[in-house]
């Protein structure tokens, strides 16, 4: 059995139709990678599309609490950020 510091330790057994693997190798052929490879990089890529596009990010009442206080308060504008919008722009 493959250690823990292995990357490649876990395997993934599906399921699939045959016309789903005859697209899935079609498209691996034509991308010129290993069928494993793009399958495994497929599912990674669509993994993080989903959790980045996540409007719900459940916290601990204390987190949250947190949280909260940090977007109540006042802004800070850096002083040079400041010194930037004051000065005339090349545009006018």
């Amino acid at each position: 059995m493959a250690s823990s510091s292995d990357p490649r330790a876990l395997r993934w057994n599906l399921r699939v139709e045959d016309s789903e693997d005859a697209l899935v190798r079609a498209a691996s052929a034509a991308s010129e990678t290993s069928y494993s490879s793009f399958i495994r990089s497929a599912a990674v890529a669509e993994a993080q599309r989903v959790l980045a596009d996540r409007r719900q990010f459940p916290l601990p009442p204390a987190q949250w609490d947190a949280f909260t206080q940090l977007l109540e308060r006042p802004p800070r504008v850096p002083e040079g950020l400041r010194r930037l919008y004051a000065k005339p722009s090349v545009f006018e």
